[in-house]
């Protein structure tokens, strides 16, 4: 079993409710410091804090995702969402002020502390007490994403299947088949639009107004502060979306003309995207939870015990909830348990070989979560989402010398590993898609539904519209949106996946080159946490932080190399 770590400051049963925490809050806030090294013990303190509140949020978030049906875990994940988070937040910005007024403040170690510094001195200057209803509102409406889409379902023959579940006959060689489904999960999607549509329009407004108060001209703006990105600017993500329209798109409509020659078709439908062109039925890595999770096991063991044994333990304290099932959430995530120093995996597993590349994409986030368990203070964890995602995405392709452990046969191993390289080409330009949205969506704040509709079209066509073929199905295309969880609950977090896409490339080419250094380096760089700029955590992993025209063509290249090797 694995234990949490050991309180030294706050009461080891600490319920978690505002009054037992508000006198530990004002202990912090009134406690004189008279040397530098009471200060890093108020700093350790005050991250023991932290770290409790944040795992009793995480566990709260876990199991409302887990069944959205539950009223009473719902409501316990709104209490504190209502109750504690508000109360805290004051708190936690006075703290702020008196680490950065502190006379002892200049004399920490500015190599340990510079990034944690200058993002406490971010926070202060957006913070602004008139925010804090409106932030409150946010979390608690952002949320009814999960349980307007965990409800939906959709019946095909006599059973009953998650959207999720139906997608698996989106592989069918039944074209008929898959048409059948594709148009019931469409169906069941659009039921929702007009709803989702008024989510949306009330949670941009609430955005909208935290932005203006905080003295921003718009969220976009406020965002790329508030996420702390200070190494590159809303100039270099539309470059970005340039380079992958350059280089990625071309690549993208050439394999989607030999799926159409393969397939026999005059026109690639949106239910012809997912079907084995080589007429075989779709890979079948596992059949059920329990075996992702095992097969998971032996193939990080096989990279490195190491990495298997991090599995094992979650597996040994019931840290995965795996299997898709109607009024789970959709998506998946992992979760970092802040004082228990191990994550929580959440997934909706269908049995298909896209489960098998989120596992070992959560996986990655998994190993993370260890490597950064015993840093000294709680801060030093919240890595940015450019190196968060760098850890998941590096291990898709790490793990793939190793995916015969989910595959006897050579020849579905090959369609694997070519169908795992094309899709790190097909994220690209839906990354750059639904970010260039988002920057429209927040730098025009005053849109209609009919506007957001024609701009969504505009920027998705460019980047070869899923490179399908939609003039039956218009509605569909335009609605295409609203599938993306990011846009409703984590706003502007997805160009990060673009970012760290490529970085996964290059940590994967150095793996290739030099297995055990390529490793190593990788393993070296998760551990700094966000001890160290994004650049030079990308450094340590032996590869550059660079998402120019020339950096996104080298690395298609290799991809593409790759795929005409097997």
């Amino acid at each position: 079993m694995i234990h949490k770590k050991t309180r030294t400051y706050i009461p080891a049963d600490l319920e978690i409710k505002w009054e037992t925490l508000e006198p530990i809050y004002k202990e912090l806030l009134n406690r004189p410091i008279n040397s530098v090294e009471e200060l890093e013990q108020w700093l350790k303190d005050g991250s023991e804090l932290q770290a409790a509140l944040e795992e009793d949020f995480a566990w709260r978030y876990i199991r409302m995702t887990c069944d959205t049906n539950s009223e009473e875990l719902l409501a316990s994940f709104q209490y504190f969402a209502t109750e504690i988070e508000p109360k805290t937040a004051p708190y936690n910005n006075d703290l702020n002020k008196k680490l950065v007024d502190s006379e002892f403040v200049d004399q920490l170690s500015e190599e340990k502390f510079y990034i944690m510094l200058r993002s406490v001195r971010k926070q202060l200057e957006l913070f602004r007490e008139e925010n804090i209803p409106l932030q409150t509102q946010i979390q608690v409406d952002q949320q009814k994403y999960q349980s307007i889409t965990g409800a939906m379902s959709v019946h095909i023959g006599e059973k009953e299947y998650t959207l999720e579940q139906a997608s698996v006959f989106l592989k069918d060689t039944d074209r008929g088949k898959r048409q059948e489904v594709w148009e019931k999960i469409t169906a069941r999607r659009l039921q929702e639009k007009t709803v989702l549509d008024t989510l949306f329009n009330h949670l941009r407004s609430l955005r909208h107004k935290v932005a203006l108060n905080a003295g921003f001209e718009n969220f976009r703006d406020y965002m790329f502060q508030a996420l702390g990105r200070f190494d590159y600017t809303p100039q270099d993500c539309y470059e970005f979306h340039a380079a992958i329209e350059t280089e990625i798109v071309p690549i993208l409509r050439e394999q989607a003309e030999k799926r159409k020659e393969a397939l026999g078709l005059e026109a690639l439908k949106p239910w012809d995207m997912d079907v084995d062109v080589s007429g075989k039925p779709a890979l079948k890595p596992f059949n059920n939870g329990a075996e992702l999770v095992e097969k998971s096991i032996q193939c990080f063991s096989n990279i490195n015990r190491y990495l298997g044994e991090r599995l094992e333990i979650m597996k040994d304290n019931n840290l995965f909830d795996v299997e898709s099932r109607k009024g789970k959430a959709p998506g998946g995530y992992n979760y970092p348990l802040s004082e228990t120093g191990a994550p929580f995996i959440f997934m909706n597993s269908a049995n298909t070989f896209r489960d098998l590349t989120t596992m070992v994409h959560e996986g990655g986030h998994a190993v993370h979560t260890f490597l950064t368990a015993d840093l000294e203070l709680n801060d030093f964890k919240h890595c940015p989402s450019e190196v968060a995602e760098l850890a998941s995405m590096s291990m898709e392709l790490i793990s793939m010398d190793n995916w015969d452990v989910y595959f006897d046969n050579e020849e579905d191993l090959k369609r694997a590993k070519r169908d795992q390289l094309f899709d790190v080409l097909k994220t690209l330009p839906w990354v750059a898609v639904v970010d260039q949205f988002q920057h429209w969506i927040y730098t025009n704040p005053d849109h209609t539904d009919a506007e957001r509709t024609e701009a969504w079209l505009k920027i998705y066509e460019p980047f070869g519209a899923g490179f399908a073929d939609w003039s039956e199905h218009p509605e569909a295309e335009q609605n295409l949106w609203q599938k993306q969880l990011h846009i409703f609950e984590v706003p502007f977090y997805y160009i990060e996946y673009g970012m760290a896409q490529l970085g996964a490339i290059a940590v994967w080419k150095n793996y290739k080159e030099n297995p055990e250094k390529g490793l190593q380096q990788y393993l070296d760089a998760l551990k700094l946490g966000y001890t160290k700029t994004i650049t030079e955590i990308y450094e340590t992993a032996g590869i550059k932080f660079d998402f120019s025209a020339g950096y996104v063509k080298e690395l298609a290249e290799f991809v593409k190399a790759e795929m005409d090797k097997i």
